[in-house]
């Protein structure tokens, strides 16, 4: 899917005619042969026919054309040196050269294109200049026949003045066409960051043989430590390809710089570790920081970074912080400061910051739900941001950056469409390369409302007030109002669609907004409980519709169904149907685990119309997500590898030989298109900081940029990517391309190996071994209805991962649940019954122990009538080890409103309340207390509300016995 086009700045060139006098001359007739279509490149004849603009004057001294460059300007545009009416031939291939200078080290840019808007280019290329004069050359073939073209070299866009020098221009026919060849590195392709010590291990060759081949794996001091032989996989169409994978998964000892030979063949070096994903988990969330707007970025923060505010007002910028919308759509002006820069340029977008700022909350919400999460590892003070420090976790500090500006999005009450969300605020047109935010001196503008952005909205300050209430009760709210107006408005307004075109910023265009509504009703419910935001997710059509939802290509923000989905499957809720909603999210990762297992790459994505979209590595990297979700969701540790295999792709394991995330592997993309983080282009500035993720290929050729044009016509899917600044529609960098590695990279960073350090015990792709049998498995607490479980801890030689709990009947054993702690509560049992009941360990490659079994008779029904309760309470539990998230739903069951609500329990096994939400809570010993908040105390006759909260448990977690809500006795569902 096209993220979005872009256009070229009519600045680009000017014609003589707007410029200085373009003095006599006369063309010479294009011909194939090295004549030099020219006119006076070595100035012997003074400066005609050369033109400049009109802030430069034009000189010729000791026999080169020089020029005082003044200083102050933005663009590159703004000071030219050109020529005119040079012919070209189409098919034609044309050496340009030229010898230049510069008192000051700067960069220019050197085009051979149309004299008139859109100033078409064929040739568009960057020069570093210095003190000592220098020739440059570039070879293009042109695919036109123009008579009138024109050369241009701009030479604007310093702050400080210069002088620059010009000599020997020409432009030759009859060179050798152009051959774009990317280096590829060594046949042997690995991710070049490395691997757990028992996680995958795989590795392709890239080679024409026929046949399996040795491998030898090789470590630091040169010692072959592994060999095997590689399985033959043949043609690969997504590479145009032939190779052979390699498996050394079992080899488990951690290291560094092992390498891997094959066919003649040494890998690039990598590590073999547990930790090879801690430092990204940081890299990747503190990517965010210097992308904001509106504030300093601080080098003592962020080292090599630091950059004066954008879009505060201060000259030549005209600030964020009192915009008015676009000429003829609206009469007022909003303060939109804040916010992330969504790319490379100085625009802000509702619908792309929507799902950004969504990933990064969920980041968060894994944190505190997934068994296998390491909460502590995203707390405060964990990431390089300035808000470090202040008892806030410091994922959730990113997020409100960005949340906040969404919320100054919404059209204010009392105005046309309140509570719609703007499309989006940027320049009027587009700004060149290189340029700082504080430098940008276009007027901007809001955009007008769409249905997508306020659902957008809608969705994403839902899951705020859930995620702030416990930090910030009155963020929280304000998030929540804002959720709620934001989901009026668009139902009012379902249809405002944003155009598919513009200028000086992205369209982000998108006609069907089902999914943004089943996102936003999803959240909404989550939060709220309300029965509104619950018909409005099971009545959508998408909530049943596995197969649209979860598309053969990814989500992304264009299509954001799955996110309803994921979020419904991992967020506690009573949704009836939570059961088929969270196997719908396994099968997808089945989906996409199978790309996985038959692709020779480990590559996870695989459109079926074989074309990889713009931003190709961020639906690589939202495949693994669901892969991620699905082992949350099952403990099942085939989704857990694919997730880690699928990260080989992106670290290198590739066509290219690519690592695609800056600052990690031997060969990794540094010249991401970026304004500010342009050292390609000014040797000043810096590449995009550590951990951020590249576009990747593009096969899409009716998106390609001028670059991507002239360097990869005819390539393969893999192929169509260049680590080149100017190839924005490969080499791009983007907000919501890097929350999902961000996502994914956290999600492997809790991935613990299952191993001691050092490697020494077999890991999951070779462990045979089951573990022990569970000891002293009893029945207590049995009542006519129910009985808890216990038993002593299985032990296993790599680890036990939890415990299957089963009735047996007949001889069979009907699975009824899993538990990772060492007590599990029946519920649902028949009263004056025998009951057989198994408990079977497991641990992570799927080896079962002996079942322990014990046998016990439920207690006789009380045949004592009980008066019938004016409240219902179910309370529902995910356990991990040491912890537990509960889900708490009150029914109001009387024929009364409750205007507000207490409820009371009693922890009978000593488990303590970390935090909650949806309410106040409070604990003291056993006894909890949760309160209502103002938003949802009000319960009517039949009504429920939704709170929950996060705990800690030691020797078992036993259900609380009794629940009161108001002081009156509740039902337990």
């Amino acid at each position: 899917m096209l993220r979005r086009p872009r256009s070229r700045s009519p600045l680009v060139a000017l014609t003589a005619a707007t410029c200085a006098v373009a003095l006599g001359g006369t063309a010479v007739p294009a011909q194939a042969d090295e004549v030099n279509q020219i006119r006076n490149g070595d100035f012997s004849s003074g400066t005609a026919p050369w033109w400049g603009t009109e802030n430069i004057q034009l000189n010729v001294t000791d026999g080169m054309l020089c020029v005082d460059v003044p200083g102050g300007t933005v663009n590159p545009w703004d000071v030219i040196i050109g020529q005119d009416d040079i012919p070209l031939i189409e098919g034609e291939s044309y050496a340009f050269s030229f010898t230049a200078s510069s008192t000051v080290p700067v960069s220019i840019r050197a085009l051979v294109q149309e004299p008139v808007e859109p100033w078409t280019t064929q040739m568009d290329e960057r020069a570093l200049l210095g003190p000592e004069a220098e020739t440059y050359e570039f070879v293009f073939t042109s695919n036109v026949d123009w008579d009138d073209a024109q050369v241009a070299f701009q030479i604007g866009g310093s702050d400080e003045p210069w002088t620059f020098c010009l000599d020997d221009v020409a432009l030759l026919g009859g060179a050798e066409p152009p051959v774009y060849e990317p280096d590829t590195g060594p046949r042997v392709r690995v991710n070049q960051v490395g691997y757990l010590p028992h996680g995958p291990k795989k590795a392709t060759v890239v080679t024409d043989a026929t046949s399996a081949l040795t491998w030898e794996l090789a470590d630091a001091d040169g010692n072959v430590v592994a060999s095997g032989q590689t399985k033959p996989h043949g043609a690969d169409s997504s590479s145009g390809l032939n190779v052979h994978t390699v498996d050394f998964s079992s080899y488990t000892t951690k290291g560094s710089d092992y390498t891997l030979t094959v066919d003649g063949e040494t890998s690039y070096p990598f590590d073999i570790d547990e930790s090879v994903y801690e430092e990204l988990r940081v890299d990747a969330l503190s990517f965010y920081y210097p992308q904001r707007s509106g504030i300093e970025i601080l080098d003592s923060i962020a080292p090599g970074y630091g950059r004066p505010a954008g879009h505060i007002g201060v000259p030549p910028n005209q600030g964020d912080t009192d915009v008015p919308c676009a000429p003829g759509t609206c009469d007022y002006s909003l303060d939109v400061s804040g916010g992330w820069y969504d790319a490379g340029d100085h625009g802000k977008y509702v619908v792309n910051g929507g799902i950004s700022v969504h990933q990064i909350m969920s980041i968060y919400e894994r944190s505190q739900l997934a068994d296998t999460a390491q909460p502590d590892k995203l707390a405060d003070s964990t990431l390089r941001l300035p808000e470090t420090g202040n008892g806030v976790p410091d994922v959730l500090d990113e997020a409100r950056w960005e949340m906040e500006f969404l919320l100054k999005m919404q059209v204010p009450e009392g105005e046309p469409l309140a509570g719609m969300a703007h499309h989006k605020i940027h320049d009027e047109q587009w700004t060149g390369l290189p340029l700082l935010p504080s430098a940008d001196p276009q007027p901007r503008y809001l955009q007008p409302p769409s249905t997508a952005a306020t659902l957008n909205l809608a969705a994403t300050a839902a899951q705020c007030a859930r995620v702030f209430e416990p930090f910030d009760e009155d963020f929280a709210a304000e998030c929540l109002a804002a959720a709620e107006t934001a989901w009026d408005a668009a139902k009012a307004n379902p249809n405002i669609y944003a155009p598919a075109f513009g200028e000086g910023g992205g369209p982000y265009n998108d006609n069907n907004v089902t999914d943004e509504f089943y996102w936003a009703a999803a959240e909404l419910f989550l939060t709220t409980g309300k029965e509104e935001y619950r018909d409005a997710v099971t009545s959508s059509p998408l909530h049943t519709d596995d197969e649209e939802v979860f598309r053969d290509g990814a989500f992304d923000w264009g299509w954001t169904a799955a996110l309803a989905r994921l979020q419904l499957a991992t967020i506690p809720n009573d949704l009836a149907d939570r059961d088929r909603v969270r196997q719908s999210v396994v099968d997808a990762a089945d989906m996409y685990l199978a790309n996985v297992e038959t692709s020779p790459w480990g590559l996870a994505y695989k459109p079926n119309n074989g074309v990889f979209v713009w931003g190709s590595n961020s639906a690589v990297l939202n495949n693994m997500v669901i892969l991620a979700v699905a082992f949350d969701l099952t403990g099942d540790t085939k989704y857990r590898d694919g997730v880690l295999e699928g990260m080989d792709y992106i670290f290198g394991r590739n066509a290219l030989n690519q690592s695609y995330v800056t600052g990690y592997g031997d060969k990794d993309s540094r010249n991401q298109h970026s304004r500010w983080y342009a050292h390609q282009l000014d040797p000043r500035l810096p590449n995009p900081p550590k951990g951020t993720l590249a576009g990747g290929p593009n096969s899409d050729s009716t998106t390609w940029d001028p670059v991507a044009q002239s360097k990869l016509t005819g390539c393969a899917p893999q192929m169509c990517y260049i680590d080149h600044i100017e190839s924005w529609s490969t080499n791009e960098l983007t907000i919501n391309w890097n929350a999902p590695l961000s996502w994914i990279a956290s999600f492997i960073a809790d991935q613990d190996d299952a191993g001691e350090p050092g490697g020494e015990e077999p890991g999951p792709g070779d462990d045979e071994t089951p573990p022990s049998k569970p000891g002293n498995l009893k029945a207590s607490d049995i009542t006519a209805t129910s009985a808890t479980l216990t038993w002593d801890a299985s032990t296993d030689n790599v680890g036990v991962v939890g415990y299957k709990v089963s009735l047996v009947r007949d001889g069979d054993a009907e699975e009824v649940g899993t538990t990772a702690q060492t007590s599990y509560t029946l519920t649902g049992l028949s009263a004056d019954q025998e009951y057989t009941v198994q408990v079977v360990a497991y641990d992570a490659a799927g080896n079962l122990s002996t079942p322990a079994t014990v046998t016990f008779t439920t207690e006789k029904e009380d045949e004592t009538p009980t008066p019938s309760a004016s409240c219902a309470v179910t309370y529902q539990t995910n356990d991990w080890p040491g912890g537990f998230t509960a889900s708490v739903t009150l029914t109001n069951t009387g024929s009364t409103p409750w205007d507000s609500w207490e409820l009371r329990f009693t922890f009978p096994s000593g488990q303590t309340v970390s935090h909650g939400w949806s309410a106040n809570w409070q604990q003291s010993g056993s006894d909890v207390t949760a309160t209502s908040l103002p938003w949802n105390g009000s319960v009517p006759p039949g009504g429920s509300v939704n709170i929950g909260f996060n705990g800690t448990w030691g020797g078992s977690n036993t259900k609380p016995e009794k629940f009161t809500v108001n002081g009156a006795v509740c039902s337990i569902g």
